[in-house]
């Protein structure tokens, strides 16, 4: 079943697939990074709450470890092969206090150890927390695939990702239209694996909600090697 939505939709739903204990290390490895702001990027609401982080892979130690297990491990070899690692790793909360919105979009910016390679596989240099980025051709992007740990509940009360079905097939592909897109609900726990080049967006949450919206958002590569002497900027094997 999730080859087959994989394949056909760009994204499928991995239900439970972290258990609950780890889900709570998470939280606590998070909250303990968070505190210190000398690695990358800490976006802050009014009280104090991290809404967006980079740069995890250097500063959350779990970041490198949760996916290297079961479901999750032999997941990521089927579909992308034994030569995978991860690439980026990101964190998105929607506090009560400061939510959010985001517009539809397609996820084509990689993190690179130099930017300034002249290359026909990459475009639009720029430079995020301090790491070079580089849009990615298509050629690259398909042979990724990105886990997103929900370390929440999802409802529509805090403003669940939105998935064009389809639209993974190519930068340019549109997939269904609007009017069918889908709202990714999720329980702690579950794993939402979903293609870069998938259309998604998300609202906000809706006011007077207690619920956060904790999410850690993985990035995999089938391949340490990237064309034109491009580096990742950072590559993590399993193992």
């Amino acid at each position: 079943m999730n080859d087959w939505q994989l394949d056909r939709d760009g994204y499928c739903l991995l239900e439970q697939a972290v258990p609950a204990e780890s889900i709570a290390s998470l939280l606590v490895a998070c909250s303990r990074a968070f505190d210190d702001d000398s690695q990358g990027v800490r976006a802050r609401s009014s009280r104090g709450h991290v809404y967006a982080a980079r740069n995890l892979i250097e500063s959350i130690a779990e970041v490198t470890t949760v996916w290297q297990r079961d479901p999750l491990l032999s997941f990521l070899r089927e579909r992308l092969g034994t030569g995978f690692g991860l690439v980026r790793a990101l964190f998105f909360d929607k506090p009560p206090d400061r939510t959010w919105a985001l517009a539809w979009h397609k996820d084509t910016s990689v993190a690179v150890k130099d930017n300034s390679i002249t290359s026909a596989s990459f475009s639009r240099p720029t430079t995020k927390a301090g790491v070079p980025h580089l849009i990615a051709c298509d050629d690259v992007l398909k042979q990724m695939l990105t886990l997103r740990i929900h370390l929440d509940d999802v409802t529509d009360e805090n403003g669940p990702l939105r998935v064009i079905r389809g639209s993974h097939r190519s930068s340019d592909s549109e997939g269904e239209n609007l009017d069918g897109a889908v709202d990714i609900h999720a329980a702690a726990g579950d794993v939402l694996a979903m293609r870069p080049l998938i259309s998604h967006c998300s609202g906000p949450s809706k006011p007077g909600t207690t619920r956060h919206r904790r999410i850690l958002h993985l990035e995999f590569a089938a391949s340490s090697t990237l064309p034109d002497g491009v580096q990742w900027h950072d590559f993590v094997r399993d193992g």
